[in-house]
């Protein structure tokens, strides 16, 4: 599993923002390999999102990406804010706590 986060600073209109937004969550959640999705938006900067996003794979997540239908949603997305994307990976924890003694 991975795990997909996007900084979204909204400097268009937040209410076409969120229509959007939508419309990609629907999109993105049919696709092959999508595990679960979660939208936050900052306090005090209420034009600062993040997505947070749930794949079973990079790969799954990759063909979702390259797809036409995304590319179309996304088209609408770009005028509107500007995005910080990364994919991440679950970090062990445990082995460096127990090396210094931690637990």
């Amino acid at each position: 599993m991975v795990t997909f986060v996007n900084k979204l600073t909204v400097h268009g209109d937040h209410d076409a923002f969120l229509a959007v937004r939508a419309r990609l969550t629907a999109y993105m959640s049919a696709q092959p390999g999508y595990v679960s999705h979660q939208n936050l938006r900052a306090l005090g900067a209420g034009n600062v999102h993040l997505e947070i996003a749930v794949w079973d794979s990079a790969d799954a997540h990759r063909a979702a990406v390259s797809s036409d239908g995304f590319r179309a949603i996304v088209a609408d997305l770009k005028p509107l804010v500007t995005a910080e994307p990364a994919m991440y990976e679950t970090e062990d924890t445990a082995a460096p706590l127990e090396a210094a003694g931690v637990r």
